[in-house]
């Protein structure tokens, strides 16, 4: 600390500026991957029926927070109202039965909702399940065919690694349909 003309001063920290960095680089192919995958959404989105769309909408709302203000407050003036804690306010559902019958309807279609909406997702996330699978498939497939060339190459240059059996499995193609007749099998036994 420093004192001029009778008051102190804390020294002051160097300022430190710190100038917005740039986004790494990403590949082209990224680049390409995400732009593709941004587009198919736009379409899919574009294509969903409108039905579908309000109910996504529904759902969204349903799913808020203000969703569970609105009927915090709507629900709480209800119950208040008609217990008598507002006088100057008439009661027009001493029982509440009118309370729990609106509140039954809205549950009703609130749930049809969700569902629907969730039907919707499903589909696409069996597309999207179909798609990667078919991509591992063909990664399978072309690594396999690379794993071939490489021992192939191995051979010719006389490397004694190639000599490892796990080459010639890693070499060949693998039936999907015969992984899942054995993993379908392996889970049925206890």
């Amino acid at each position: 600390m420093r004192t001029t003309g009778g008051s102190t001063q804390r020294p002051r920290a160097p300022s430190t500026v710190t100038t917005p960095k740039e986004p790494p680089e990403i590949p082209g192919i990224v680049d390409r991957n995400i732009a593709a995958l941004v587009a198919r959404r736009r379409a899919e989105t574009a294509a969903t029926p409108r039905q579908d769309r309000w109910a996504d909408a529904i759902t969204g709302f349903a799913g808020s927070m203000r969703f569970v203000w609105l009927h915090a407050i709507v629900f709480g003036a209800w119950i208040a109202i008609n217990a008598g804690w507002l006088p100057p306010l008439p009661r027009f559902d001493e029982s509440f039965v009118m309370l729990a019958m609106v509140a039954s309807v809205e549950a009703i279609f609130i749930s049809t909702f969700v569902l629907v909406s969730q039907n919707r997702l499903a589909r696409l996330q069996v597309q999207r399940a179909d798609l990667d699978l078919q991509i591992s498939l063909l990664a399978e497939h072309e690594i396999s065919r690379l794993i071939g060339l490489t021992r192939a190459i191995a051979e010719r240059l006389e490397v004694a690694e190639v000599e490892n059996p796990q080459w010639r499995e890693l070499a060949q193609d693998v039936d999907p349909q015969v992984v899942l007749d054995h993993l379908a099998q392996r889970q049925d036994k206890p």
